[in-house]
């Protein structure tokens, strides 16, 4: 039996915990309003709303330019079309397929888009899902693309976190909530089920059963002409995964590759991206190695090899061609790579700026060798490209300045953690700096990477702050070694690395102390915590966005039982010994110099549980901290469901790491 005060704030129906969240957000909204925080809300709203943005198209291969989005006339958002020829002009035709605020108001519901699934080849039905304010969990419509409406009577999937992928038109591989034992232990579907058209989901015939104590259980169809296959995929654990190839008799017969590689299919041909090293041939190959061979062989070519500065970052096919983005200390390029024998030619595209990145769009590997690619920097809006291998880049659209960049700079600086290692961070804004605001991450092998933000660039640079982005270990920057050198029983090295940041932030008079506020959310919401508790005295102001905070329970909680393999099982003794000596909700003490702190997050966070910032803000409230709290109803874990939510969101961050940095050093 686990001794916490405070468990009763994990019940999101109990009505005392509603009182609870309400009472906190009516306090954090009377402290943070005013007029610096309308102004800085207005201003932010003004970026997320801007029909200057750049709408962003997905190919689905039928020459459509598809976009999903959101602006003042349309908060809730709309899914919408144009032709190639109409996307070049400064304001396109567009196709409103779907008016998700007008669907709202017919249903008397609180849709928020998820996603959209088109069926291959015909492009005349798709299946859309979309969740109750932005949760993860959703339902799921046929629509008709040819006449913009549902689907009566066709395919259908209640409120669940689902999975699917079109077979063909009266055909779909569904892994969803079946009832009673179709659920793994993470909450995710274990069962992977094949459903005819016009039959009960009932009736659907199950071709594989994961285990209670896998993540993950899903299926996908992949309807190239001449190339067609389906694959059961099984992930073990957040970071293994088993891959089934379904032969037409029905058999699953397991593709033969490490299960803790990322692999994909493109026609004949099979990625695999090494996570670990690997010995095939005679030959063993790199984690971090990108390797290509036919389906039915086994001879491996070396498309990539990382060296200590240099990893992949990621990859897409055109119908020919390969493009591949690498990343060299946190800063990225783009290469063309053509199929030939013994070796791939390989071709650079033209770089972007020193310190910015560039990233594919989307391509389309069914029709041609045609890309979309951006490239953006901290100071540098967006800028998106059309090209075909073989011929010229075209600059298709150009994001608007929504700050002022003038005397501003961005520079890179290495700090040295605690065992030795060199910490890439950039820093972004004047020589004279103001407070500042550091952000990182640090796992699940995401990298951070510099991108372009009016929200920062307006409620933050505008204003005098300093921005510093640190690339610590847990992340992608350097690829799996950098990832696995803070997993489970290692993770205290991601938080050595930012405290290390902070302090060579002082070391080198950007900043002090007092002056420095720190922002992360999700796994970065638990560096957050941990800075709060373990280097308290780094920091002027803390602020952590739908935060897992109390690691002795967290397994009990939503999803959180699929990130074992990253952090370690609390139930497991040997582990639980490591992960107390820094989970934040059993590491607060009374009688410690903690800096303010903001906890946020989501009542429809049905990824990592709101009990975790409700319960930390609590227990630190009770001690007689500086705690603020403000729990969004809507928006999931991205933790808003619109640009209005947004911008309050956002604009309260801010507002409170600039009150909170500037009244301590004056």
């Amino acid at each position: 039996m686990i001794d916490d005060a405070y468990l009763w704030l994990e019940d999101l129906d109990e009505p005392a915990a509603a009182r609870w969240v309400a009472d906190r957000n009516s306090e954090t909204l009377t402290a943070l309003g005013g007029e610096g925080f309308t102004r800085t809300r207005d201003a932010i709203r003004e970026v997320h709303d801007s029909k200057d943005r750049i709408p962003f198209p997905v190919w689905f291969g039928d020459g459509w330019y598809y976009n999903f989005w959101k602006d003042a006339d349309h908060p809730r958002g709309v899914w919408r079309r144009t032709t190639a020829e109409q996307y070049r002009h400064d304001e396109p035709d567009w196709d409103v397929l779907l008016d998700v605020g007008a669907l709202n108001e017919a249903e008397r519901e609180n849709w928020a888009w998820n996603d959209v699934t088109v069926l291959r080849p015909g492009h005349d039905r798709c299946l859309i899902s979309l969740s109750r304010g932005g949760a993860d969990a959703v339902v799921v419509r046929e629509f008709d693309l040819v006449r913009r409406e549902f689907v009566a009577g066709g395919f259908a999937l209640p409120e669940a976190k689902t999975w699917l992928s079109w077979i063909d038109a009266d055909h779909l591989w569904v892994s969803t909530d079946f009832g009673p034992g179709s659920l793994t232990s993470s909450g995710y579907p274990r069962v992977v089920k094949r459903w005819r058209r016009g039959t009960p989901l009932a009736e659907a015939e199950t071709v594989f059963e994961g285990d209670a104590d896998d993540v993950l259980v899903h299926a996908v169809h992949d309807p190239t002409e001449g190339h067609e296959l389906d694959v059961v995929i099984r992930r073990r654990d957040f970071h293994h995964t088993e891959r089934h190839l379904v032969t037409s008799s029905g058999e699953l017969v397991r593709i033969d590759v490490p299960d803790d590689a990322a692999v994909e299919s493109h026609r004949n041909r099979l990625l695999v991206l090494l996570r670990s090293p690997w010995t095939v041939g005679g030959v063993t190959h790199p984690a971090g190695a990108l390797l290509v061979t036919e389906l039915d062989r086994r001879e491996f070519t070396v498309l990539f090899r990382p060296d200590e500065h240099t990893s992949l970052t990621s990859w897409a096919w055109t119908r020919n061609h390969l493009l591949l983005v690498t990343m060299s200390d946190v800063r990225t390029r783009i290469e063309i790579l053509t199929p030939d024998t013994p070796q791939w030619r390989r071709e650079p595209l033209p770089g972007a700026g020193e310190f910015d990145q560039v990233r594919i769009v989307d391509t389309d590997p069914h029709n041609g060798d045609a890309f979309l690619i951006c490239s953006e920097g901290f100071l540098s809006p967006a800028t998106l490209s059309l090209g075909t291998v073989g011929g010229p880049v075209e600059v298709l659209k150009r994001q608007p300045e929504f700050f002022d960049a003038d005397g501003l700079t961005v520079r890179q600086f290495f700090a040295t953690s605690a065992d030795g290692t060199r910490v890439p961070y950039f820093v972004v804004g004047r020589d004279d700096a103001g407070p500042t605001l550091l952000t990182g991450y640090g796992g699940f092998e995401v990298p951070m990477v510099p991108g372009y933000s009016g929200v920062a660039g307006r409620g933050w640079l505008a204003r005098g702050g300093t921005f510093v982005l640190a690339n610590i270990r847990g992340g992608g920057e350097y690829g799996p070694a950098w990832h696995r050198a803070a997993l489970r029983e290692n993770r205290p090295r991601a938080y050595e690395d930012f405290a290390a940041v902070a302090t060579d932030l002082v070391a080198r008079g950007i900043t002090k102390p007092e002056r420095l506020g720190i922002r992360g959310g999700s796994n970065g919401g638990l560096l957050m915590g941990v800075m709060l508790t373990r280097y308290p005295e780094l920091f002027g102001a803390v602020v952590a966005a739908v935060p897992l905070l109390d690691m002795r329970r967290y397994t009990k909680l939503l999803a959180g039982k699929s990130w074992v393999a990253e952090y370690g099982d609390p139930d497991v003794t040997a582990d639980w010994e490591f992960l107390r000596q820094y989970s934040p909700y059993q590491n607060v003490r009374p009688g410690r110099a903690y800096p303010p702190v903001l906890f946020t997050t989501s009542t429809r966070d049905d990824r990592v549980h709101p009990g975790h910032a409700r319960k930390m803000a609590a227990l630190m409230l009770e001690l007689g901290y500086d705690v603020t709290y403000h729990e969004n109803v809507e928006g999931g874990h991205a933790g808003a469901a619109d640009n209005s939510q947004a911008a309050t969101m956002d604009a309260l961050v801010l507002e409170f790491l600039w009150r909170r940095l500037t009244e301590t050093a004056s």
